[in-house]
């Protein structure tokens, strides 16, 4: 296994195990290293998902979706990558509820968009704030799949893609601290909070 530097001091970092850091593909020394491989891993992604051919063909609001989405994000820096975690966070569900929490986003956000419910941005910011802070179903990289979804299902919709606060956002800052103050209010009931920042 390649020797990582602590990969959970950031605010807001999901914590991983030993047996989640040995799943390391690439042979990487430092955690700058692992940060810009992840980076070119998620641009890759994003180009997929966002390509008009893809928001056709593709239902973001299925199960199987957020799985293939999450893997090529992550699938050339984790084995894995698109596989739902098997211990417990300091964030999100119980192991065993993640697939039930799932299907039970999933059938609520069809509901919004049948029934025209909340406008499209919102409808977005209340997935992606549900996935990552309820569920938080993967062994890491949660935040940045969610903002990715939310993107796809406001472009999908007729909207652009979300600023989310115009800076990188990953790195510790007053961008980073913006939103972790967002998803606390989106905790306690306030969405508008994040659906400002996303939009910011």
């Amino acid at each position: 296994m390649s020797t990582i530097p602590n990969l959970n001091t950031s605010p807001g970092n999901t914590p991983l195990d030993t047996e989640e850091l040995e799943q390391l593909i690439p042979s990487l020394a430092t955690k700058g290293e692992l940060d810009e491989w992840e980076r070119k891993n998620i641009l890759e992604a994003n180009e997929w998902a966002l390509k008009e051919r893809t928001l056709k063909r593709e239902d973001p609001l299925t199960e199987a979706y957020l799985r293939e989405l999450h893997k090529r994000m992550f699938d050339q820096t984790w084995k894995w990558a698109g596989q739902y975690r098997n211990t417990e966070k300091n964030f999100g569900c119980l192991v065993p509820e993640i697939r039930d929490r799932i299907g039970t986003l999933l059938d609520d956000a069809r509901y919004w968009f049948e029934h025209n419910t909340f406008s499209v941005d919102e409808r977005a910011i209340r997935i992606h704030h549900r996935l990552v802070g309820s569920i938080h179903p993967f062994p890491n990289g949660n935040g940045r799949h969610a903002r990715l979804l939310a993107d796809v299902v406001a472009v999908k919709f007729g909207q652009p893609e979300f600023s989310w606060g115009s800076n990188d956002i990953v790195a510790e800052g007053t961008t980073r601290a913006g939103y972790l103050e967002a998803l606390k209010a989106a905790d306690n009931g306030d969405i508008q909070k994040l659906l400002k920042f996303a939009r910011s």
